[in-house]
């Protein structure tokens, strides 16, 4: 399932999300299916306080902000593996100066 950090971890981030969507008046299965897309015990967490803070009373805004926070998420990925590729690279570029000219 792609859950990072420990099962346990993530299946309390999951109850506490499904309770607080349950608290609001939404299907459990939204919270699960919620908790899936999210993937990460620190993206529900960040979703749970979007829900305790905004308190939203229909779907479009919960999904709406699910989507946010899936969003940045794949930005950090994405820019994470620029960063990597960027450092790659100037790591090629440094040895092939430091070896001197090709005989």
């Amino acid at each position: 399932m792609g859950y990072s950090g420990s099962d346990g971890e993530w299946i309390r981030a999951r109850e506490e999300l499904v309770s607080e969507l349950i608290s609001l008046g939404h299907p459990r299965e939204l919270g699960e299916l919620i908790a899936r897309q999210l993937g990460s015990p620190k993206a529900i967490r960040r979703m749970t306080s979007y829900l305790k803070q905004v308190r939203p009373r229909n779907v479009e805004e919960v999904v709406d902000e699910m989507l946010a926070i899936s969003s940045e998420i794949d930005a950090w990925h994405k820019k994470k593996a620029s960063e990597q590729a960027n450092a790659s690279y100037t790591e090629y570029l440094n040895e092939r100066r430091n070896s001197g000219p090709e005989e």
